[in-house]
């Protein structure tokens, strides 16, 4: 009986070539409609991350803080509770109010609500017992709210998904390009230097910041 060896199994050279032109075309077409949706919203997170790094940049746009004071005109509690939403719909009708609730809570005869909203606050203070209240509202300028919408704070969910999906957007724009690199052989050498570098320095940013 006479063993018999099976032949090296050669590869393809143009099926490799064929996969890695379909990999560079669809990288390269995701990359393209991906960079074209996120480029305002890059621009947008660019510019306000540099501002929500400075917020004295306020370009002549000052904060506004407004003091009022009264005396609510009902009764402010019900069977022993405190009627915060008649208190609070009383306070919106009155100062144009659309922020969110974000906090309210009574101690002994003080009462509070607080509102926020991206470059928006607002908190009331008011007696239960007699009615009088105060309340104290911030705006901040253009430039503040965008600061706080970079941020996510004090913002709806929906505006918190449109972050999410522009992080999303960026890491894929990220990766497409990285697969365009190093698919190609030419430059596949220079772009693993050029990004371990920039990985690098990161990375020594990041430990001489902590």
């Amino acid at each position: 009986m006479t063993a018999t060896l099976e032949e090296p199994v050669e590869r393809n050279p143009r099926r490799t070539r064929s996969t890695s032109a379909s990999t560079q075309k669809w990288s390269r077409l995701i990359h393209t409609y991906a960079s074209m949706i996120a480029l305002l919203l890059m621009l947008f997170f660019g510019f306000t991350g540099i501002t929500a790094n400075h917020p004295e940049w306020t370009f002549g746009d000052q904060p506004t803080t407004t003091s009022r004071s009264g005396t609510l005109d009902f009764a402010v509690t019900s069977d022993g509770a405190t009627d915060y939403l008649k208190v609070s719909e009383f306070l919106r009708d009155t100062y144009n109010i659309s922020a969110d609730v974000s906090d309210y809570g009574t101690t002994g005869t003080q009462g509070s609500i607080s509102y926020r909203a991206p470059g928006y606050a607002a908190d009331a203070t008011f007696d239960t017992d007699t009615g009088a209240y105060r309340i104290t509202i911030e705006q901040q300028g253009l430039v503040g709210v965008m600061n706080d919408l970079h941020k996510g704070r004090d913002a709806s969910s929906s505006w918190k998904w449109a972050i999410d999906i522009s992080g999303a957007f960026l890491v894929l724009i990220a990766l497409t390009g990285l697969i365009l690199q190093f698919t190609l052989k030419r430059r596949r050498r220079s772009a693993l230097i050029i990004a371990g570098a920039g990985a690098l320095i990161a990375l020594l940013l990041i430990w001489w910041t902590v």
